[in-house]
């Protein structure tokens, strides 16, 4: 670093600043290396109280958009018989969150976080109640859905930005676990709400529940959340179009960020899309009815399993060197599907594959720290729309594949777990060093 102010003193005296200078360099660096590799406990985060607001607003939305997904895909898959339409259902939430990132995303980071989030949650509650209350068509019910689903990438850019905002350190990675266990106990808890409610009163009865918990989670954020100002970046004058494509690119333009995105895109949007053909598998493998539940269930609790042990028990930098070997435990875990495994195989293999998804512990770190602060919030929602759109085109992809190829269900999923050692294997060649607080401490 070159320093601008002029030398008015002698050689000496020169140095000894200079000394003094990278002394405070040293003991900034030491400081903020000790709060990355402080262990941290969840108590200490949830001591946090706008981040209990997030997290219990984030729980419910989980509950929510679980039920609704499922719900409809199995309403679809009622109404045409068909794996590749339920496929699609499954995937019309997800599809729409790339092209929103692209064109909205900077709104994230430009208007008030409380209004933004519940705006968003009842902007869900409306699509729920719409295709619950009206028989619709379902290329029309598919229609709502995208609409709905278009603006997604802005409300979870923003809560990103909120939680890196009020934790920081091994704090917010534990923030980023927590998230995380409770998305998967919400899925869980979304699914046996939903089995339950379908079959006692219906599936239009279980898309009015997730439209109530959309609502219970918007009345959370406003009234549990303070009122926060907007970040003051970009330009008033600057377009919303133009200013998300721009930051878009200039995200994708830095080398580390754009590696960390892939790495935390590819794996999980695999398993993610051999996730989507569950029900389609079980209904081929003849399985009793609502074993497509159990099935389902089976990743989440993995993923809760593993984001408690790996985010619980292991020191930050242990978690970063297990990614690679929990990437691959999830790849080999979904290949086994490719031997048609029974219903307790598949249980089994899907508990493995989702205890693979604590891999990205090891990268929330070193992501958040290779982000400019201005574009946090984008960041966030470029993040979360690439994981949303792999993860709908994924089974897409994967029915047409296997119906044109007279491929069974069970083969597509296993074709997936072969993609994810595939990543596994590229991101070992291509990973990033991670940059370390006390490296961006000392600039």
């Amino acid at each position: 670093m070159t320093d601008s102010t002029p030398d008015t003193g002698t050689g000496a005296e020169a140095g000894t600043e200079a000394d003094a200078e990278a002394g405070v360099r040293r003991r900034g660096r030491t400081g903020a290396d000790a709060v990355i590799r402080r262990r941290v406990r969840y108590g200490e985060v949830l001591g946090e109280p706008r981040f209990r607001v997030m997290f219990v607003s984030h729980t419910l939305f989980v509950v929510a958009e679980s039920l609704r997904v499922t719900t409809f895909s199995v309403l679809v898959y009622a109404a045409t018989g068909s794996p590749l339409w339920s496929a699609v259902a499954f995937a019309a939430g997800f599809l729409p969150h790339l092209p929103g990132s692209m064109l909205l995303g900077s709104l994230a980071d430009r208007l008030p976080p409380r209004a933004l989030l519940a705006g968003g949650y009842l902007l869900g509650a409306s699509g729920a109640l719409l295709i619950a209350l009206v028989h619709l068509p379902v290329g029309a019910g598919l229609l709502v859905v995208v609409v709905v689903s278009l603006p997604g990438p802005v409300f979870n850019g923003a809560s990103g930005r909120l939680v890196a905002q009020f934790l920081e350190g091994d704090a917010y990675v534990l923030g980023r676990s927590l998230n995380n266990i409770a998305g998967s106990a919400a899925q869980l808890a979304g699914l046996a709400l939903g089995g339950t409610i379908v079959a006692v009163l219906g599936t239009r009865q279980a898309l009015v529940a997730a439209a109530v918990l959309h609502l219970s989670a918007a009345a959370v954020v406003r009234l549990g959340l303070p009122r926060l100002p907007a970040p003051p970046v970009a330009p008033a004058d600057t377009a919303v179009v133009r200013a998300s494509l721009a930051g878009n690119l200039r995200l994708l333009r830095l080398r580390p960020v754009r590696l960390l995105l892939l790495a935390q895109w590819l794996p999980s949007s695999f398993t993610g899309g051999a996730e989507g053909l569950i029900v389609a598998y079980a209904g081929q493998r003849h399985f009793l009815a609502g074993t497509y539940a159990v099935l389902m269930a089976a990743l989440p609790v993995g993923m809760l399993a593993g984001d408690l042990v790996v985010g619980r028990l292991l020191a930050p930098r242990t978690r970063e060197q297990l990614v690679l070997p929990l990437i691959t435990l999830m790849g080999l875990a979904v290949l086994g599907f490719a031997l048609e495994p029974g219903r307790a195989p598949a249980t089994v293999l899907l508990l493995l594959a989702g205890c693979g998804f604590a891999y990205q512990l090891g990268l929330q770190r070193p992501f958040l720290e290779s982000l400019p602060p201005e574009l946090h919030g984008q960041a966030f929602g470029l993040l979360g729309s690439g994981i949303m759109t792999l993860q709908g085109v994924a089974p897409v992809v994967l029915a047409a594949t296997a119906t044109a190829a007279g491929l069974a269900t069970g083969t597509a999923m296993g074709l997936t777990g072969a993609l994810t050692l595939a990543a596994a294997v590229w991101i070992a060649t291509c990973r990033p060093r991670p940059t370390s607080a006390a490296t961006t401490a000392g600039r």
